[in-house]
């Protein structure tokens, strides 16, 4: 679909941030996002139901329950490492439809003191999605709490997992101009009647960290995750006072570098990213190198980023994949394999997605990151 097809449909939210900008001038690229995302009444994540077939988008846990049975078993593993605390967090990012933790909860039955230490922590702001997170979880008979953020979940020892979580954090883009750098800003069209990218006459502050304009060709776009980068540093704290490990899991690169991931997706196809805000969900490619420069400046330990596809291997997908299909119809065995293939195989989510494990200080290298 064009972009001209796309945005004859103006949304609520599209109304608003039209008169917004009448009245203010530009705004941010991350405050849109912000908007799209999650406006209270007219986001995307607060007011539609994204994930799954009939949604916008499907994740891993959704395609294969091998993928949250191993997360739930190498979750099992850390507590191990930790000693195994009484007490401590399960915390989940952004657990979309309440899938990964029901997953994760069913592996973990295999040490049941896992589960009797545990005290699960959703950090969701969607209440729709809470609802379906309540409906999912009520049956797994663990203690069970929801919060806005990280900040609010008591301090303890904590497990944290984030899927898919900071790929639609706000970013902020910069463009190479003839001038050098310019923020990229959301504004309006000659018309004044409809979103358009525009530029930010004057340039950046000093203390954003980007390219030499040298080194970047003229239109080039760089992309600044601050939202992702403070989280990745709260969560490091967390685990420096209170011990533990963080597990990330997204589609990113290793390396930061100039070049535009800003993405719109409706209904498993791609969409135009200033069409129809609060009905797509956008998202940007995860910049690894820089969440691990978070964790290592607040003294936390990182351990990869490796694809996802080799984490799982290495955690015995192939052997969970023999086991699970044993005794099934060929028709449910092909439908495991191919869930497995989609999650693991390098042409599919297996490279894209990477893993990145943040862990307090002095534990052992945790399972998955090494052949």
């Amino acid at each position: 679909m064009t972009e001209g097809a796309a945005a004859r449909e103006i949304t609520p939210l599209e109304e608003r941030l039209i008169a917004l900008i009448k009245s203010r001038g530009p705004i941010t690229v991350a405050d849109y996002m912000e908007d799209a995302l999650l406006h209270p009444h007219d986001g995307y994540y607060t007011s539609q139901a994204p994930i799954g077939a009939k949604g916008d988008f499907t994740t891993a846990p959704e395609i294969s329950q091998i993928f949250g049975e191993l997360i739930g078993l190498w979750l099992v593993q850390s507590w191990t490492d930790m000693g195994s605390p009484a007490d401590f967090n399960l915390i989940e990012l952004g657990p979309g439809r309440g899938v990964l933790m029901q997953d994760i909860l069913r592996a973990a039955r295999l040490r049941p003191a896992f589960l009797d230490a545990a005290h699960v922590w959703l950090v969701e702001t969607s209440g729709r999605l809470r609802h379906e997170q309540q409906r999912r979880l009520r049956d797994a008979g663990i203690a069970t709490d929801w919060a806005d953020g990280l900040a609010d979940t008591p301090p303890a020892p904590s497990l944290i997992i984030a899927n898919e979580f900071f790929d639609c954090l706000p970013i902020r883009q910069f463009v190479r101009g003839e001038r050098g750098w310019r923020e990229r800003l959301v504004g309006l069209d000659a018309q004044a009647n409809a979103l358009a990218f525009c530029e930010s006459p004057t340039p950046p502050l000093p203390t954003i960290d980007l390219p030499e304009p040298g080194d970047a060709a003229a239109g080039a776009i760089f992309e600044v995750g601050e939202a992702g980068e403070t989280i990745a540093e709260d969560i490091s704290r967390l685990l420096v006072e209170h011990s533990g490990r963080a597990l990330i899991i997204d589609y990113g690169h290793l390396h930061g570098g100039v070049g535009e991931t800003l993405q719109a997706v409706r209904r498993h196809k791609y969409w135009p990213v200033l069409a129809s805000p609060g009905r797509a969900d956008i998202t940007a490619h995860v910049n690894f190198e820089r969440l691990q420069r978070a964790a290592f400046s607040a003294g936390a330990a990182a351990h990869g980023p490796t694809s996802q596809g080799a984490f799982l291997e290495r955690l015995g997908l192939a052997l969970r994949l023999e086991r699970l299909s044993a005794g099934k119809t060929p028709e449910e065995a092909a439908d495991l394999f191919a869930g497995a293939h989609r999650i693991s195989s390098p042409t599919q989510m297996g490279e894209l997605f990477k893993v990145l494990c943040v862990s307090s200080p002095g534990l052992n290298e945790p399972a998955g990151f090494s052949a």
